[in-house]
């Protein structure tokens, strides 16, 4: 039996790996470009195929893949005796699931190279559209980064599907450990590459998302060769999972295309802002992103193949308290990680990002968007595990309801809060949309899967024991005054971890983390 306390903890890891190595990069990238105007440009250029990548690779195609793929797997177990039901909505066959997994790479090769060719052509159309308040050379700039950098969304969309491999057979940390590759390229793209653009550096920082990209690829195939999976090209007959997979990616890709309607918006908002607008909510984003990366993405990737091996056996009971346990866990790990970017972010960004030419003034932009962004971190830590749920028993069409309500709530306070708190008015938009993309989730789901026993149990002890290490960094960060950054993060931050880590092993907290280790499924 493989326990979902390890497969997350191993995720956990792997992500803060990447995590670092991504902070890392960001403080590399602040020392050289700051918050510029070509780092604006870039920025713009990458959104695009960022965002296709979260519709078509790591999001949508990822998502509806993984309960087809274990659904087949319990399927051919049921055909040799040792499973009694499947997953309504899978076709009735027999076929080994790497077959359907050969079958969907051997598309996307196909179409992903249309997919580039489209998106490096029409750049001159779109990016307007996107930086609608740049100049003339700093718009050219982003179009031209936008022809760079566009295969990127080639290489994530074959290692989304690796992913979903791997991840169906519950190996997740060489999944997990893949984007550790990309912040690799990414930094020499920022140290070595630049080198050959003296009068543009910005296109070595462009080079580097393509070298990233093909390691983050590459590095998944030896785990893949040893679960015994092997590429067959296969067009004709389109396999019958192809056609469910489209049923299940339409819906999942309406989720995320109105989630990702609320960056767009940010950004177009923001290129009207001073230059380094849209830098400050960027880094103040990848800093927000960091507890949700390592903790609320591992726990609900790892809960995923669970919840639709669950549902497949008509487990009901077990799914409804599984996916109590995931909703308590992310608390467990989001308030804490909240509190703490809520007393020290400023000193988070002032140690990482203020040197070279990144300037108190652009810490001080980046501060004010991050303290906004914290507020939703637990909310979108919720939307993870709550729209895995929904996509492992069918229920697709929630996660877009409840993004639909969330993006017409940000749009209205995005157009609200920019005069008054310019950068910070946006992400506290958006924080608040995540807000209400959880709390609406929430409700629908629960009319299906009675998950709140577990969060009852566990709620109090969690939001107390924060609430006491939220008290306990602050009163440090307080004694410590004008210390060093260094000293005015570290020490604070491990006397908040002692806190809580105490309160957890001797609170009621400590049955959730040993429940973590008790796991049943498939192998």
């Amino acid at each position: 039996m493989r326990r979902l306390a390890r497969d997350v903890l191993l995720m956990a890891f792997a992500t803060g790996v990447s995590r670092l190595l991504g902070l890392a990069r960001m403080g590399a990238i602040a020392n050289v470009f700051g918050a510029s105007a070509a780092y604006d440009a870039f920025l713009i250029a990458f959104f695009l195929p960022n965002l296709l990548r979260s519709l078509l690779a790591e999001g949508a195609l990822s998502t509806a893949f993984v309960p087809i793929y274990a659904a087949m797997r319990v399927r051919k177990e049921k055909h040799r005796g040792r499973s009694e039901s499947y997953e309504q909505g899978v076709p009735e066959n027999t076929e080994d699931a790497d077959t359907f997994a050969s079958s969907l790479l051997s598309w996307l090769l196909i179409l992903f190279p249309i997919t580039v060719a489209a998106g490096a052509l029409l750049a001159p159309i779109y990016v307007p559209f996107l930086a609608s308040g740049f100049g003339e050379e700093k718009l050219m700039l982003a179009i031209s980064l936008t022809r760079w950098i566009f295969p990127f969304i080639a290489l994530m969309g074959f290692a989304a599907v690796f992913m979903g491999i791997l991840n169906a057979r519950r190996r997740f940390f060489p999944s997990a450990f893949a984007p550790v590759w990309f912040n690799v390229g990414m930094l020499i793209g920022v140290f070595v590459v630049v080198r050959a653009f003296p009068d543009a550096p910005i296109y070595g920082l462009a080079a580097g998302v393509l070298i990233g990209g093909a390691g983050q690829l590459v590095s998944q195939i030896p785990s893949l060769r040893s679960l015994g999976f092997r590429f067959r090209f296969h067009l004709a007959p389109v396999h019958p999972a192809i056609r469910s997979l489209g049923r299940r990616m339409l819906p999942a890709v309406l989720a995320l295309a109105v989630t990702q309607v609320n960056l767009l918006v940010d950004n177009k908002i923001a290129s009207y802002l001073p230059d380094g607008g849209i830098s400050a909510l960027q880094y103040a984003m990848r800093l927000f992103q960091l507890p949700l990366g390592v903790f609320a993405v591992s726990i609900a990737t790892a809960l995923l193949p669970r919840l639709s091996e669950w549902h497949a056996r008509d487990d009901h009971e077990r799914f409804s308290k599984g996916l109590g346990e995931g909703i308590a866990s992310t608390g467990l790990v989001l308030l804490p990680a909240m509190a703490g970017l809520l007393i020290l972010g400023s000193d988070v960004i002032r140690l990482l990002f203020q040197h070279g030419t990144f300037g108190p003034a652009d810490a001080a932009r980046t501060a004010g968007a991050l303290f906004a962004y914290s507020v939703g971190l637990l909310p979108y830590g919720l939307i993870f595990v709550l729209t895995r749920a929904s996509h492992a028993v069918g229920r697709t069409a929630l996660p877009v309801i409840a993004s639909a309500v969330a993006v017409a709530v940000n749009i209205g306070l995005d157009l609200a809060l920019v005069d008054p708190l310019a950068e910070t008015g946006l992400a506290l938009a958006t924080a608040i949309a995540g807000l209400v993309n959880a709390v609406v989730l929430a409700t629908l789901l629960r009319r299906r899967f009675d998950w709140r026993p577990m969060v009852r149990i566990f709620g109090a002890p969690i939001l107390g024991m924060s609430l006491l290490m939220a008290a306990v960094v602050f009163g440090l960060r307080q004694f410590l005054g004008e210390a060093h950054a260094a000293l005015a993060v570290f020490v604070p931050m491990l006397g908040g971890l002692v806190v809580f880590a105490l309160g957890v092993r001797f609170t009621r907290m400590w049955s959730l983390v040993r429940g973590l280790g008790r796991d049943e499924g498939v192998a």
